[in-house]
């Protein structure tokens, strides 16, 4: 007899096949247990009939516990009023491993901090399970995209000997008698691959030491970053929205049950396709400006802790979560902000030829007030410059000799961008906080489990 998965039951109608999971829920009568059984690829009910079993099997599986593992086999029947779905009349049961007690995770209501103490336990649960698909398939789509589009996957190092920008946001660590940080970004190295290959991108864990709490912030995450010769801002930006397009496209078409099961408004995903509206950051600040305006007309400004009417924005200011959300809520899909003032950059960034004030830096900003998901620009590719910008940024020449090493053999233009996993699952899954976006979170407070 053949062991199936709960994926494939409708494959197998008027078969009788064996399953192995664990028990999700339950419910009896006199006469008849229904088993939701989990095998990790769907959740099947099963029908335990005293009368077909008998009374020790029925028994056994009326005194199951939530997540005893199982065996169950059965014959597949069709739902009688739900197309695509399937149920198993059993015909036989055992148990693989009985539990230690009640589950911790009850169906009651239980607090944030519970659950994220359980998280080993939590991804079980049918919205967790979702979310974790659907990260996977953002996953698959990212390395589909670029390696079906000529790019090369470079892996670049996690410990580095040198903190690029600074080292508030960085973790420190010993290495043999060195000083190393983990890494903020592997776009360093990725642009040294480029001067091989052409088109890379590096795809693996990065870390912040930021000490922040927000729903958008986490101390260790997963970023993709590609990176390619001969590409300007323009060629960047075609790129990110081309890239941004094919991923939301993805999962629209491969996780349509998990985004139900999430109830996810799919409308704003289905408006995710190109071109994508494009302003310069000057415009940017006018938006916020009108709506300062409207807010001070109305009465309505916030206040600082001294009890002030907040700021007016104006160029020069950096965006935060909700100055994206104000700029992004004009559009109905993601919106692509660029040519930032140069202060606001790292010393890598190339100053716009037109307007040295300016980088040819670029972010998209996605819609629903999830804020900025992307974010890159064009490369300084030439050599005296660069030196100036990391003398100016006060970082050790010494470090960035063989950074410093693609400008003075075969310099060319560049650009590239880093996308944030969790950013994206949490916009896609119409989630409040990246917590629920990675299997074990590292947050500010939290290195466990």
């Amino acid at each position: 007899m053949s062991i199936v998965s709960i994926s494939t039951l409708g494959e197998h109608v008027g078969e009788t096949v064996t399953l192995r999971g664990w028990l999700y829920n339950k419910r009896s009568s006199k006469k008849l247990v229904f088993l939701e059984v989990r095998d990790g690829t769907g959740i099947v009910q099963a029908i335990v009939a005293r009368d077909d079993l008998g009374d020790e099997r029925y028994n056994l599986a009326d005194r199951m516990q939530q997540e005893t593992s199982l065996t169950l086999t059965g014959v597949v029947k069709a739902h009688p009023k739900q197309q695509g779905v399937y149920e198993l009349a059993a015909t036989d049961l055992t148990v693989i491993s009985a539990v230690a007690g009640e589950y911790p995770i009850t169906p009651k209501e239980h607090g944030v901090e519970f659950l994220m103490d359980h998280r080993h336990l939590w991804f079980r649960s049918k919205r967790q399970s979702a979310i974790l698909r659907v990260r996977h398939a953002i996953i698959k789509a990212v390395r589909d995209y670029f390696d079906s589009n000529g790019f090369t996957l470079v892996d670049a190092p996690i410990f580095t000997p040198n903190a690029c920008e600074g080292t508030s946001t960085l973790f420190q660590t010993e290495y043999h008698g060195e000083t190393a940080y983990l890494t903020q970004s592997g776009q360093l190295y990725g642009e040294a691959a480029a001067m091989a290959l052409g088109k890379v991108y590096v795809f693996g864990p990065t870390f912040r030491a930021e000490k922040s709490k927000t729903r958008r912030h986490l101390a260790e995450f997963w970023m993709v970053e590609p990176e390619v010769a001969f590409m300007d801002l323009e060629g960047d930006m075609n790129l990110a929205e081309s890239f941004l397009t094919y991923v939301v496209g993805r999962v629209l078409e491969t996780r349509k049950e998990e985004l139900k099961v999430l109830e996810r408004d799919t409308a704003p995903l289905e408006r995710v396709t190109g071109p994508f509206p494009r302003i310069r950051y000057e415009e940017a600040i006018q938006v916020l400006q009108d709506a300062w305006d409207a807010r001070k007309a109305a009465g309505t400004l916030a206040k600082d802790p001294e009890g002030n009417d907040e700021r007016r924005p104006e160029f020069g200011d950096d965006f935060g979560a909700d100055e994206e959300t104000v700029i992004s809520s004009r559009f109905d899909r993601p919106v692509i902000v660029h040519r930032y003032p140069a202060s606001l950059k790292a010393f890598y960034f190339k100053r716009d030829p037109d307007d040295a004030r300016l980088a040819l830096g670029m972010d998209v900003l996605a819609p629903e007030g999830y804020g900025e998901i992307i974010g890159g620009g064009q490369r300084e590719d030439d050599l005296a410059t660069l030196e100036a910008a990391i003398a100016h940024h006060g970082l050790p020449k010494s470090a960035f000799e063989w950074y410093l090493d693609l400008r003075r053999y075969g310099s060319v233009p560049h650009a590239g961008f880093g996308l944030g996993i969790e950013r994206t699952v949490a916009w896609t899954c119409g989630l409040g906080h990246v917590r629920e976006t990675i299997p074990f979170a590292r947050m500010l407070n939290r290195l466990t489990p």
